[in-house]
């Protein structure tokens, strides 16, 4: 399959790089890459580079010994796609260590055609965006992205233990993450991806970073390529970092706080157009939290009417003043209109969230409704078996997602979640087996 070349100048690398790593994200958000030599990657941004589409699916053949799942064995759908380097999105990677200097280009995912494939998340944001382009609109994101440093066990594996005691905006000393979190800011800024600032988080562990706005798939890219550095970085100091929503029972819970600005090209109101936007949000709020939340354990951090258990960030089910808890309009400003959702995890498949995002505030403009009082004191589901079971009669995630992403996406979070309902816990063994 042949592929446009877009020269940088007349060196498609450059003169240092040793190896190229193509990126791409599967169904469920993980980052994929293919690694090669700077000859090899000239070669295969040419011709593409051909992956099987399991590489898509977000599961290893033989991960469990029941039968696979439907998506893995499915022969209805070809299973050769390439590879796609966007070259706009090359970048050196200072956080991949010493001795080898490291680029990545960051692929769309296509058929041998050259058409792009339907189970490609980058694609579908990418749909969204020239949507709302042809309605005259011009979104902008911008993230405060919340996650976990822990230590890792004498094999390497990561653990809950911090032995920090650092809470709120604390300094070091007591702040035992500092260097860390300054190595992170200067990786990114050397990797052109500078991050707007960086502070602990409410409780011992966490941080919080903030990251300046980028628009449409860009902004995807970034959060990505953000998370995968804080990962890498971390590792590097000993640690484990974690966008798990609430990887413990007594810290706050992580969120993934996104700020959309929004401005009209065709001289229209940008602040009732935010308004609205936000009232798409919040009518298909529901349809949209597995894809924004999409984990078993999302639900521990929105969790609905459990303060006697513990204090999740909000409960879903006692918020005092309603729906700005959830999506609430920050004002204007000189690049436009803004608005902010607080729900969605740091864990998400970043442009499944933008994409659901944006979709669902195109849906407020195009309908023009006035919420309900359902949905202006909207709760949140106790379990992501709801979703996962409604997934299949959810026209909004089909109208945004397709037929075919959809039953895939649902088959792969209907096999997480019978594993999880026939898995043991520790909690089940220490409530029950002394007594039973």
């Amino acid at each position: 399959m042949e592929m446009d070349m877009e020269k940088r100048g007349d060196v498609l690398f450059d003169e240092g790089v040793d190896l190229v790593k193509f990126q791409f994200t599967d169904v469920f958000g993980q980052n994929k890459m293919v690694e090669m030599t700077r000859n090899r990657a000239e070669r295969a941004v040419r011709e593409g580079y051909p992956i099987n589409r399991f590489a898509l699916g977000g599961l290893k053949k033989g991960e469990t010994d029941s039968a696979a799942p439907e998506h893995m064995t499915g022969r209805g759908e070809r299973t050769q796609l390439y590879l796609k380097p966007d070259l706009c999105t090359y970048a050196l990677l200072p956080w991949e260590g010493a001795g080898a200097h490291t680029a990545r280009l960051i692929c769309n995912v296509c058929g041998p055609d050259g058409a792009f494939s339907g189970l490609d998340s980058r694609y579908l944001l990418q749909r969204q965006v020239e949507r709302a382009g042809e309605l005259g609109l011009f979104v902008e994101f911008d993230f405060q992205c919340e996650f976990y440093l822990f230590h890792t066990d004498d094999d390497g594996r990561p653990t809950t233990i911090t032995h920090e005691a650092a809470r709120y905006y604390d300094a070091g000393p007591i702040d035992l993450a500092e260097n860390v979190r300054r190595d992170m800011l200067v990786s990114l800024a050397e990797a052109g991806m500078e991050a707007e600032s960086a502070r602990h988080g409410l409780t011992p562990g966490q941080h919080s970073f903030r990251l300046p706005p980028r628009c449409g798939v860009e902004a995807g890219d970034y959060l990505q390529t953000f998370k995968t550095a804080v990962k890498r970085i971390a590792k590097r100091h000993g640690l484990h970092a974690t966008f798990m929503p609430k990887p413990n029972m007594s810290g706050d819970g992580s969120g993934l706080h996104v700020g959309m600005t929004i401005r009209r090209t065709d001289g229209a109101s940008a602040g009732e157009t935010a308004a609205q936007f936000r009232v798409g949000i919040l009518k298909n709020l529901h349809n949209m939290l597995i894809f924004t939340n999409p984990m078993i354990n999302s639900y521990k951090r929105l969790a609905a009417e459990r303060r006697s258990v513990f204090q999740p960030e909000f409960p879903a089910a006692a918020w005092e003043k309603g729906s700005d808890k959830a999506v609430r309009l920050t004002g204007d400003g000189e690049r436009g209109s803004s608005l902010q959702a607080l729900f969605p995890d740091p864990a998400a498949n970043p442009y499944l969230a933008l994409a659901a995002l944006i979709s669902a505030g195109i849906d407020g403009l195009e309908n023009d409704d006035a919420l309900t009082q359902r949905e202006a004191d909207p709760r949140f589901p106790e379990t992501l078996g709801v979703l996962i079971r409604q997934l299949g009669d959810n026209s909004f995630a089909r109208r945004t997602f397709g037929e075919t992403f959809c039953r895939i996406y649902q088959e792969g979070k209907k096999e997480e979640w019978e594993r999880f309902c026939s898995y043991v816990t520790d909690w089940e063994l220490a409530e029950y087996l002394h007594r039973c």
